[in-house]
């Protein structure tokens, strides 16, 4: 700040003034001045010490369009009190204000909610935080520096989407399915012994009216195809609308563009980028598949290779959920490339939904080479010129609609759920 240099200069202008004139009142005047910006110093520096700082986050998961909620404390442990200390919160959350400025007595603590509504999927740090403070006058402003820190996760967006279906699959046959299923399933494994904690709809009368004792029968999973969600997250297939970027960083969010609207009603804002669609399609996706009972699965090459094996249990949408996340549109590696290099993976009994925007037709022949080998496949095409990109996409929605591979076509502003509720039809004439 120039106030203290002022001060200080004022100060040394009065001596000079004091020994050249011999006046006294020059003399007091430099000593008051000093005295002044020291007492200022003090003062501010006093206003910093004693002062704790706590920081407890309530949500440390949320979802896009969801509030992260998080309360800190500041306390006053001396005796001292404080007339000003303003905080400035340094976390990376997009719009986290947890800024404050606040008087304290002696011994006083406050406590302070913040609501920040999540518009951007990431692991984010909140914190560490700045305490400023200074002297009734306004001559000095101290700082200190506060490293208590807190991690949110926040997960991207997913839409319901009731209408989405995939094609069968052939099931390789004379392999029985022996993996218990920890639901109830259409398929008895077998009976055991019951144990405290056993649900009573699971108990096998019949067996406990022969045994004298409660049996409990235990299920095994049905025979399904395993679901593997391929994300193309190559670096040079993402198109972004940077006009529509520029206006959403303006606050055009607020004013209503882009929004899309759930089927729960809720308005989100996406970000205008093929990245962004391509990642809310499949967490949609996930979470639709699994919620059919699906044995589903994750193969994705963004910072580094994802693949999270295709399964049923409870945790697996969190799973997903957590890879995309923090996923992003980093790699180098084209789709074709992916899904040549995970060939070994899918077998005739695996469905393939394919989620990417490259508008390079050699993935469709690696598709292709998979077809053979009597793996579905399903596509999500997310258009890139409805980004503003400069490339026609109908020489690959043309030669998808010649392999018969159902093909799904989501385009910037329109809604997720409506785009993937059926099929795009590819006119041929057109």
């Amino acid at each position: 700040m120039l106030r203290p240099v002022l001060l200080l200069l004022l100060a040394g202008a009065s001596y000079l003034a004091a020994q050249g004139t011999g006046l006294r009142l020059f003399f007091h005047l430099s000593y008051l001045l000093v005295a002044l910006l020291l007492l200022a110093l003090l003062w501010a520096w006093l206003n910093l010490r004693g002062l704790v700082v706590e920081r407890e986050l309530l949500s440390p998961r949320a979802t896009v369009g969801e509030y992260a909620r998080e309360r800190i404390n500041l306390r006053n442990r001396w005796l001292l009190p404080k007339l000003w200390v303003e905080l400035r919160d340094e976390s990376q959350l997009p719009g986290h204000g947890a800024g404050f400025v606040a008087s304290f007595g002696m011994g006083e603590h406050g406590r302070w909610l913040a609501n920040t509504r999540c518009t951007q999927r990431g692991r984010f740090r909140l914190g560490p935080a700045t305490l400023l403070s200074g002297d009734p006058f306004g001559i000095v402003l101290l700082k200190r520096h506060v490293a208590s820190t807190n991690e949110i996760l926040v997960y991207p967006h997913t839409e319901d989407l009731p209408q989405f279906t995939l094609p069968g699959a052939d099931l390789s046959g004379g392999q029985a399915t022996r993996a218990r299923a920890f639901h109830v399933s259409p398929n008895v494994a077998g009976i055991r012994d019951y144990v405290p904690g056993d649900s009573m709809n699971y108990i096998h009368w019949r067996s406990t009216a022969r045994t004298g004792r409660l049996m409990i029968k235990e299920f095994e999973l049905d025979p399904s195809a395993d679901v593997y969600l391929v994300l193309d997250m190559q670096e040079r297939a993402v198109v972004q609308d940077r006009r529509r970027t520029a206006d959403l960083a303006g606050g055009a969010a607020r004013a209503g563009w882009p929004r899309d609207r759930s089927p729960q009603g809720s308005n989100i804002a996406y970000q205008p980028s093929t990245e962004e669609y391509a990642v809310v399609a499949t967490a949609s996706l996930a979470r639709a598949l699994l919620a059919q009972g699906k044995v589903v699965g994750l193969v994705a090459w963004g910072q580094q290779h994802e693949v999270i094996p295709a399964e049923r249990e409870s945790r697996q949408l969190l799973k997903i959920l957590e890879a995309l996340a923090v996923l992003r549109a980093h790699s180098p590696q084209p789709l074709a490339e992916l899904l040549l290099a995970e060939h070994a993976r899918f077998g005739r009994d695996c469905t393939l939904v394919i989620v990417t925007s490259s508008v390079d037709e050699r993935w469709v022949g690696a598709l292709q080479q998979l077809l053979y080998r009597k793996v579905r496949a399903v596509v999500v095409f997310v258009d890139p010129q409805s980004f503003g990109g400069r490339h026609d996409p109908t020489p690959i929605l043309r030669r998808l609609a010649e392999l018969r591979v159902p093909t799904y076509r989501v385009n910037q502003g329109g809604s997720v759920a409506d785009a993937l509720s059926a099929p795009y039809t590819f006119d041929a004439a057109a």
